[in-house]
């Protein structure tokens, strides 16, 4: 893509910067908190859309007069000059490029949301609970890297040193707009320590992303509510608590339950599993309105199928891919370690390609 096959679609973003504008230069937006919270954020967006893209419309048209200069240059220091000119501006261009993509994307409701994410063994008994631990680890360092506060609110280990369960919450800036695409299942394809025969075993995670529901977007009735109280309990069902200080919450009409264990204290897990119920309920609140303009959204890649296989952890093969765009990263305990923002970045950059075809098509 080269700015000129968007440059239409810039210019109408132009007018509509322009509304922006004028709309926060009226002091009676101030007194209304939503509608200026919301023109800040979208003037904000286009103001760093509209730069970079005017500095790539500029970097490219350097780039041609700087190779048109370079083919009638003989002078061996000028043509080393100039084509160090060519190669930074290149580099430039490309980082360009897939900024404006992204931020091109239409904006997604929730990608200022901060996220509930769950993540469970599927199949592979106790090489998946240890996965499992391994990848919760990965995400906790990657949310340090970003500066994103973790806060766990239901943790199950296993006997293994895995994990049954961990359910944990993200606060910061771009959470679900980053997290959103692990949404789904993971395979992982490795010797365990525990096979003698050296053989490569299969196995699988799920990890679910949901965006933490606001009280406004949803209207959950106290009667429909039934709350169950039960002792919580440790691996292998050893019980680390004397009182019923666990909650079951579930909603009635819909059937979504949630179970918090991970404090001592009843009223703090009544509130976490509160907590988890809503941030469930908006998700199928947001799934059943998708399905109703099924034919003029586009498929989110973050809310797929629960049972769609996204990424591979190929450890023989030092590899890691991803399905959906067919990108393969051979730098697997890199990405363990927590150093993802790589992945992450060509997903973007993968997904925006596919989203900007189809606006560019309308």
């Amino acid at each position: 893509m080269n700015p000129s096959e968007i440059s239409s679609h810039i210019s109408s973003l132009r007018i509509h910067y322009k509304d922006l504008e004028k709309r926060l230069s009226n002091p009676e937006i101030f007194s209304k908190q939503n509608e200026y919270r919301e023109v800040s954020r979208d003037h904000q967006k286009l103001t760093s859309l509209l730069k970079d893209y005017d500095r790539w419309v500029s970097a490219a048209e350097e780039l041609d007069e700087n190779r048109a200069l370079l083919q009638g240059e003989d002078d061996e220091e000028m043509h080393a000059m100039v084509s160090s000119d060519i190669k930074n501006l290149e580099e430039e261009i490309t980082k360009l490029e897939s900024k404006v993509r992204i931020l091109l994307m239409p904006p997604d409701p929730n990608d200022d949301k901060d996220i509930i994410v769950e993540i469970r063994p599927a199949a592979g008994g106790d090489e998946a609970a240890l996965f499992a631990g391994e990848l919760y680890r990965a995400y906790s360092k990657f949310a340090e890297i970003k500066g994103w506060k973790e806060e766990v609110l239901d943790f199950s280990g296993s006997s293994l040193g895995g994990i049954k369960e961990v359910i944990f919450s993200l606060v910061g800036n771009d959470v679900y707009s980053i997290m959103k695409y692990e949404f789904g299942v993971h395979r992982v394809q490795r010797i365990p320590t525990t096979e003698s025969g050296g053989r490569i075993h299969t196995s699988t995670i799920t990890v679910s992303v949901l965006p933490e529901a606001e009280d406004v977007e949803l209207e959950i009735r106290e009667e429909d509510l039934r709350y169950d109280y039960f002792r919580s309990s440790g691996p292998g069902g050893q019980c680390v608590n004397t009182t019923d200080s666990a909650v079951r919450v579930t909603h009635i009409p819909s059937g979504v339950s949630v179970a918090s264990q991970q404090e001592k204290s009843q009223h703090r897990n009544k509130a976490t599993a509160i907590r988890i119920l809503k941030a469930k309920m908006l998700e199928v609140k947001q799934r059943e309105e998708a399905a109703k303009q099924a034919d003029s959204k586009r498929a989110q890649i973050g809310t797929g199928d629960r049972s769609e296989r996204i990424r591979t952890y190929n450890y023989p093969q030092n590899r890691v891919t991803d399905h959906r765009f067919g990108i393969s990263i051979y730098d697997l305990p890199g990405i363990m370690s927590g150093e993802m923002e790589n992945l992450f970045e060509q997903i973007m950059s993968a997904d925006s390609e596919k989203i900007i075809e189809d606006l560019l098509k309308k």
